[in-house]
């Protein structure tokens, strides 16, 4: 039977996180055909291990080096038999069926990428999407989300589909024809802003984001400086890369000002 979904997952040093994750996967792609590949960024713990142990059936890639997120998925895809692809980390629990989500990206040909309501462990919500970049929204990554109402508050009509800028690589489904469209992941990205990068590129392919409420998923993710550094310079990488020149240089000074700040705030 053809596998129709790749679930495409990198751990790095993720041990604590694996076994919740995995088994929500099995739990929540009942009646489907999929494949999981966990691609692993040369981790120090037993996480290699571990998989091989209790969960033989995931297809196991071990890279000699930490790759990052966007070369470690491109690995991942290279050896993707789907035509669906889940980007989706580690540090995740899936709480409902993928199949949903699955069935509004095979049937509506304009939307690119899609992804679900992201919650936090204690189940409050995340904002999960955002707005594409533009020069002035550099002074302030929060200027980067998504203003509506609902996706402020978290309020959704959740028999609504919402249309989107980009979306998370924490949960990302999307053909695998489209992203090899676009060459993948751009290599330049360590961490962090490749998901935006790769949605603005599927975008300008004619294509939408799409955003549905009714579905979760438990994202533990915190919040640290070092996380912050890394923001500021991959989208100082976006700017470069998707600006002309005036817009450019208006987005690595307000950039520069937003990284003084922080530094000047010890933030």
């Amino acid at each position: 039977m053809k596998i129709e979904l790749s679930v495409i997952i990198v751990n790095y040093k993720g041990l604590k996180y694996l076994q919740n994750c995995l088994d929500s996967l099995f739990e929540n792609l009942k009646n489907s055909r999929f494949e999981i590949i966990v691609v692993d960024n040369n981790s120090d713990d037993e996480s290699c291990s571990f998989i091989k142990t209790h969960f033989p059936a995931v297809k196991l890639l071990e890279s000699n080096e930490n790759l990052g997120f966007g070369k470690a998925n491109n690995y991942g895809v290279q050896h993707a038999k789907g035509d669906f692809i889940l980007f989706l980390n580690n540090d995740t629990i899936l709480l409902n069926l993928v199949q949903p989500a699955l069935e509004a990206l095979k049937f509506n040909q304009d939307y690119g990428f899609l992804t679900i309501n992201m919650v936090g462990e204690n189940k409050n919500y995340i904002p999960a999407v955002g707005k594409f970049p533009s020069p002035w929204r550099m002074i302030k990554i929060s200027l980067l989300n998504d203003g509506r109402t609902e996706f402020r508050t978290g309020n959704f009509n959740k028999e609504k589909t919402y249309q989107v800028d980009w979306v998370t690589g924490a949960f990302m489904l999307l053909r695998k024809a489209d992203f090899e469209k676009v060459d993948g992941f751009d290599p330049d990205y360590f961490m962090y802003v490749e998901d935006v990068d790769l949605c603005k590129k599927i975008a300008d392919l004619g294509k939408t984001g799409a955003f549905v409420p009714k579905l979760r998923y438990i994202h533990f993710v915190g919040f640290n400086k070092t996380r912050e550094n890394m923001l500021i310079h991959g989208y100082r990488i976006y700017a470069k890369k998707h600006f002309s020149k005036p817009s450019k240089q208006l987005a690595l000074m307000l950039l520069l000002v937003n990284k003084t700040v922080k530094r000047l705030k010890n933030y």
